[in-house]
């Protein structure tokens, strides 16, 4: 099978669009009480299923994704859980995979990821005798030729790559030692996404692309964003899959995936909607996950818009309150909060953020007002129903204490991509950023560096800027939190974004399906799993 390439614009709608996707998820409409992901179960391994005995060979497992892939390059899509991210693992392996329950990265393609007495240098051995799906070696050169081209061509996280690996070398073909700007504890993440999905050197061929990989499938059909199908390699490093097919499908919306599921149409689903995931933990075992800054506020930071004084980004903070969001958008089902990591977080800490205060931010909105500001924001959303009762609760609020709202709705995420990314055509926008607890310096590097192509805001803040370098530097849990802590400190002063609330994932499977091996950010790697009959 090959691929055209696609233009630079599908491309960068292809990738951030997950960004958004966190922020503007149909969500549970009004009503329904007020239990909550965190009130009601942990994140991990969910069910009582054993280990189901001796696996069964054969069958086929339909998977239902949150958002179908348009393309099988791991650079032209957004390799996360909900985007892309388990069909990429299926083609192309990972070198390394998360193991939630012990917080460690472990081996997949790589035999061993070691890093040196200071954490400057990660040494990655390869296990013997890989191949790709077409036949040649993965071999260090291999991986070596399979980032370059990421980065060459941009794939997600290629900046945070440049900023902080400084030379990657091969001392022989088995070995690839990669030698970091300085010690930094998440680098083998990096690994577990994009990075890690190894990607033939003969998958290029002019402006064509064949998927070839070292995953454990290969593709048999690719219609995008409605079906993928895969069948097995048998000369796997890990072994043969048991499957006999893999097939991702489109499902439109999270309850239909529900009820599919629970019909048998498909054996596995990704769902993120607060009221589905609330509905599915207890009736399918699953892996959930919970996500910190899933639900925000963008504010546009650049000259000329409301956000660029921080008096009125301080008083869209006072004036919005999370919990009515959750209330009137998620039927009060939903993570509400405007801290950057709940109470469940390792990385929860002391700092409070901004509480709702409407004379506080009545006093602040005036003394913009008072130097010329017309009080007029123009707030921009997905027209589906979440985004537009999200819109109007914020327009509530903020009219409340002197603003003038427009809301502004469009028709997707690739719209909203446009709006935010391309035009920068907006005041605030919903959103989402996904911070994981495994690896929180990814995203909100991503999302709010001055130098970022990611940071859509407009957010220019040595304040910022300084309090992320303090987190990636940190050398120990204690002094992490402590960096993140701080982070929150300068989101009290400085507001660069609204943060309204965290959310979870989960993904069900049914009650004969055993085998599923999840890692970092819920992309699930599925060559061990099996059908009971």
């Amino acid at each position: 099978m090959t691929i055209r390439s696609k233009r630079p614009w599908a491309v960068l709608a292809l990738v951030l669009s997950a960004t958004l996707l966190a922020g503007c998820a149909p969500d549970a409409g009004a009503g329904g009480g007020s239990t909550t992901a965190a009130d009601t179960f942990e994140p991990g391994l969910r069910g009582d299923q054993g280990d189901g005995g001796a696996p069964v060979a054969g069958g086929t497992l339909s998977f239902a994704s949150y958002a179908p892939v348009s393309s099988l390059d791991p650079v032209r899509t957004q390799p996360s859980g909900a985007t892309g991210g388990t069909e990429m693992a299926a083609i192309y392996d990972l070198l390394v995979r998360y193991d939630a329950a012990t917080g460690r990265y472990e081996p997949q393609l790589a035999r061993s990821l070691e890093p040196n007495a200071d954490g400057t240098s990660w040494t990655l051995t390869l296990r013997d005798g890989l191949t790709f799906s077409d036949g040649t070696p993965v071999n260090a050169a291999a991986v070596i030729a399979s980032i370059d081209r990421y980065n060459a061509k941009r794939g997600a996280n290629n900046e945070i790559w440049s900023r902080n690996v400084a030379a990657v070398e091969s001392p022989n073909p088995s070995t690839v030692v990669f030698t970091l700007a300085q010690a930094w504890s998440e680098f083998p993440a990096l690994l577990a996404f994009g990075h890690g999905m190894i990607v033939a050197p003969t998958a290029d061929r002019g402006d064509q692309f064949v998927p070839i990989g070292a995953g454990p499938f290969e593709v048999e059909k690719f219609a995008a964003q409605d079906e993928l199908v895969l069948t097995p390699r048998s000369d796997y490093w890990g072994g043969a899959p048991h499957l006999s097919k893999l097939k991702f499908v489109s499902v439109q919306g999270e309850q239909p995936k529900l009820d599919t599921l629970a019909s048998g149409g498909i054996q596995m689903a990704y769902l993120r909607n607060a009221e589905t995931v609330l509905a599915a933990k207890d009736r399918f075992p699953g892996y959930a996950d919970f996500i910190s800054m899933a639900m925000i506020g963008q504010i546009n930071h650049r000259p000329g818009h409301p956000g660029a004084d921080v008096r009125v980004r301080q008083a869209m903070a006072y004036a919005i309150d999370p919990a009515t969001i959750d209330q009137r958008a998620r039927g009060g089902q939903g993570m509400p909060g405007a801290e950057l990591f709940q109470s469940w977080s390792r990385w929860h800490n002391d700092v409070a953020p901004l509480p709702p205060d409407q004379a506080k931010a009545r006093e602040l909105l005036e003394a913009a007002k008072a130097d010329g500001y017309d009080g007029v924001v123009r707030y921009v959303g997905v027209q589906d129903p979440n985004g537009e009762a999200t819109g109007l609760a914020v327009q509530s609020m903020l009219q409340a204490v002197g603003f003038d709202v427009q809301l502004n709705f469009v028709h997707s995420p690739t719209d909203m991509v446009k709006r935010l990314y391309v035009d920068h055509d907006y005041d605030v926008a919903l959103g989402g950023t996904g911070l994981l607890d495994a690896a929180p310096f990814l995203r909100l590097y991503s999302t709010l560096y001055s130098t970022s192509t990611n940071n859509s805001a407009g957010v220019r803040s040595p304040a910022v800027d300084a309090s992320l370098d303090a987190v990636m530097a940190a050398d120990s849990d204690d002094a992490k939190r402590a960096a993140l802590a701080n982070v929150q400190q300068v989101f009290d002063d400085e507001v660069p974004i609204l943060v309204w609330g965290a959310g979870a994932n989960f993904v069900p499977w049914q009650d004969n399906v055993f085998g599923v091996k999840p890692s970092l950010d819920s992309i699930m790697l599925l060559d061990k799993v099996w059908i009971a009959p």
